[in-house]
């Protein structure tokens, strides 16, 4: 009889594709004990995900991974619709860099997940199981236990404090959590087609809104080219892979359907769902697991990236003893809206793109045409506008009165302008931020404006404290601002910090560390906000004494590649 092996951390992962990959760097740089799962030994090379937008990018920017996804990388692609008649009737190209890097991004998945895999190697309290898969599911008041059956038939058992279920759109840990995935599966299914030597010269990403086949074309990295085509009612899914029949798809779209390398066919059936709820006890489901979306709008990965920086820092928070286990709810609390209206805009994309009525295609294409004449609506499609950004309003933040006000910046992603170092560098504000929470105060250093409680506090979370100075005017390139305390000093270079701050209602934020605003204040009001926060990361007990795991903090590990 096989013995049993056995495993313990404090954050197991099921599911090493982009979500959960991107939990364990992020948890890795925080030093917890974390295991990666999957039942794969390999990375799936069919095709997948491939737009990559500017908060994911911000997101591997945080695990030291920006660049390296670059590398794979086309930057800065536009996206065009294309009617009946061929025309372009929408032109998306948007020139925004306000969270530090372009919206819009084509890659490729197995790329990216090999670039995560490689940066786990920086972490020894990572470890991954790899062709080893998850049969059943236990939890109780004080872990999750995980059964495993490995490459050869052997068992395994898995101890966590707690589960994040990363493994797709037929996840096995949602399934025996027994959480159901509400929504519709669509009737269409679509064929997709990659080759490698790419014929065509256009850069860009084409929505081809053609009544007779609806159909989209993608410019990939490295020459590769990727085709989706509707299939109509009556069509075998099978029979359209055939190598004629992917010919014949290609047909008037190629040169010569006959020379291109077809390196891979596949169909896809698509769905709009969302899991009932995000977290069930110390299980919480994050990217495909918890929503599934159809691909026109390119934000089924980036909704799930947007999922693990959430999950990540609050489970390291939790783990560490910085934060009471109550504050993972705030993660389905935040995420939940946003999903779902990510997979809205997904739905209304998809209905642009897929009527196969001439006179309904006709009619869309006459109203975008109008409504693209004023520069206001113009602008909206061009700079992509329409896509949802999440706003939280309740959760980690912190909001001065209620309502909520609808221009609050609370609880919405902070600015990522380029800022000066001490030492003459320009460099991405992050890169300054530190890995977690950070007190930064324009025109005035924070630290200064604490009182003796409250700068215990926020010394015992881990705060990097930063003092943003104006735009250097009538100062030499050699003179540079110093502070008198242990807050970092930096130049906002172009004004941008400048404006941002002048529109919030206090002039010292507290960011988080997924880079959301959870707080704003004046520097005389830091005595309420430490209060406040401290209450609503560790709620005192009835007794009036801290929860135990709130005694004892690990510190948390320098960010890698990050700038101090």
């Amino acid at each position: 009889m096989t013995a049993t092996s056995e495993y313990r951390a404090q954050v197991a992962i099921v599911g090493a594709g982009p979500c959960g990959a991107t939990v364990a760097n992020y948890l890795g740089g925080y030093g917890v004990r974390t295991l990666l799962i999957d039942r794969s030994t390999d990375i799936i090379d069919y095709p997948r995900a491939v737009g990559m937008d500017d908060e994911c990018l911000r997101s591997f920017q945080g695990v030291g991974l920006a660049e390296e996804m670059l590398a794979d990388m086309i930057q800065n692609v536009s996206l065009k619709m294309f009617g009946a008649d061929g025309h372009c009737f929408a032109h998306i190209r948007p020139d925004t860099r306000e969270f530090g890097w372009s919206r819009r991004n084509i890659f490729m998945q197995q790329l990216a997940e090999r670039t995560l895999r490689t940066g786990l190697e920086r972490y020894p309290q990572v470890r991954s199981l790899l062709g080893h898969e998850l049969t059943d599911l236990e939890q109780d008041g004080t872990e999750v236990r995980l059964h495993l059956t490995g490459p050869d038939g052997e068992p395994a058992v898995v101890h966590a404090d707690y589960v994040v279920g990363a493994d797709g759109g037929r996840s096995t840990v949602r399934e025996l959590l027994g959480v159901p995935l509400v929504g519709d599966t669509h009737p269409r299914k679509w064929v997709v087609i990659e080759c490698d030597n790419d014929p065509l010269d256009a850069p860009y990403t084409g929505l081809h809104c053609d009544p007779r086949r609806p159909y989209v074309c993608l410019d990939l990295p490295y020459n590769y080219r990727r085709w989706e085509f509707m299939l109509f009612p009556g069509e075998d899914a099978e029979a359209m892979l055939r190598p004629e029949k992917v010919r014949e798809l290609l047909t008037g779209h190629v040169p010569d359907p006959a020379a291109l390398n077809i390196i891979r066919a596949r169909v896809y059936t698509h769905h709009s769902r969302l899991a009932a709820r995000f977290l069930d006890g110390r299980v919480c489901l994050v990217g495909d697991a918890a929503h599934l979306m159809p691909p026109w709008a390119g934000q089924g990965m980036n909704t799930g990236i947007r999922d693990a920086t959430n999950i990540a820092w609050k489970l390291a928070a939790v783990v560490t003893g910085r934060a009471h286990p109550r504050i993972l709810s705030t993660y389905d609390t935040e995420r939940r809206e946003h999903a779902k209206a990510t997979v809205g805009l997904s739905d209304a994309l998809g209905r642009i793109l897929s009527p196969t009525n001439t006179w309904i295609a006709r009619t869309r294409d006459t109203l975008f045409r109008g409504l693209t004449v004023a520069p206001s609506v113009r602008d909206w499609i061009l700079q992509m506008r329409f896509k949802p950004m999440p706003r939280y309003t309740r959760g980690v933040v912190l909001h001065r009165g209620q309502p909520v006000p609808k221009d609050s910046a609370v609880g919405r992603m902070v600015i990522q302008p380029k800022v000066e170092t001490s030492d003459g560098r320009a460099v991405l504000l992050d890169e300054v931020l530190g890995p977690w929470f950070a007190l930064v105060g324009y025109g005035t250093d924070p630290v200064v404006h604490l009182d003796p409680a409250s700068r215990a506090f926020w010394d015992r979370l881990g705060t990097r404290y930063v003092t943003v100075v104006e735009p250097r005017s009538g100062r030499s390139r050699t003179e540079r601002p110093v502070s008198g305390t242990d807050a970092v000093v930096v130049e906002d270079i172009d004004g941008a910090l400048r404006d941002w701050f002048a529109a919030q209602p206090g002039t010292v934020a507290l960011i988080r560390p997924d880079r959301y605003l959870a707080a704003v204040a004046r520097p005389a009001e830091l005595g309420w906000l430490s209060d406040d926060f401290e209450r609503l990361l560790a709620p005192r007990t009835d007794t009036g004494t801290r929860d135990p795991q709130q005694r004892h903090l690990t510190p948390l590990p320098a960010a890698a590649g990050g700038t101090s």
